[in-house]
């Protein structure tokens, strides 16, 4: 008998999956990156994701760096950062976080500093948000894969 501990996690990933379409965290890009795995690959979600949380740790820390810098005034460079951020964002179905990404381009293009340190805060808190909801689905997923491969012993009376 397989545990009924992990139905019960595949019904919470499904109402926090549900739960992130709904606020428009996540779009069906998401979804299509969840039908590339498969048996072969059973690690393949959390392991894009992973590099993409990886990446855009790297493009928030240069960004802040960017805009922190009293003498910077090369929006051009602020643009190229958000171009990748909006693109591995897509790729992912981070859709709230390529809005925030779309928001601080324009203020970029405007040369806009102050919208841009306003749009960094808010992608920071948006990214954030993001990454914990994704480990703690990736971390439902784990414990799901554990409980099913869970064999309970029959009851000998």
């Amino acid at each position: 008998m397989l545990g009924l501990a992990a139905e019960q996690l595949r019904a919470d990933m499904n109402r926090l999956l549900a739960l992130l379409f709904h606020q428009g965290v996540l779009d069906e890009q998401f979804l299509q990156l969840q039908q590339l795995q498969d048996e072969s690959s059973p690690n393949f979600v959390s392991e894009v994701v992973n590099i993409y949380f990886h990446e855009s740790e790297k493009l928030l820390r240069n960004l802040r760096a960017f805009l922190m810098d009293g003498e910077f005034s090369d929006y051009k460079k602020i643009g190229m950062h958000l171009n990748q951020f909006m693109g591995s964002s897509s790729s992912i179905g981070a859709k709230r976080v390529r809005n925030v990404c779309v928001a601080f381009r324009a203020a970029s293009d405007q040369n806009n500093r102050i919208g841009c340190i306003r749009a960094l805060e808010m992608l920071e808190h948006e990214y954030c948000y993001l990454k914990n909801k994704l480990l703690e689905l990736f971390q439902m997923e784990q414990q799901r894969v554990l409980a099913a491969g869970v064999r309970y012993p029959a009851q000998h009376n």
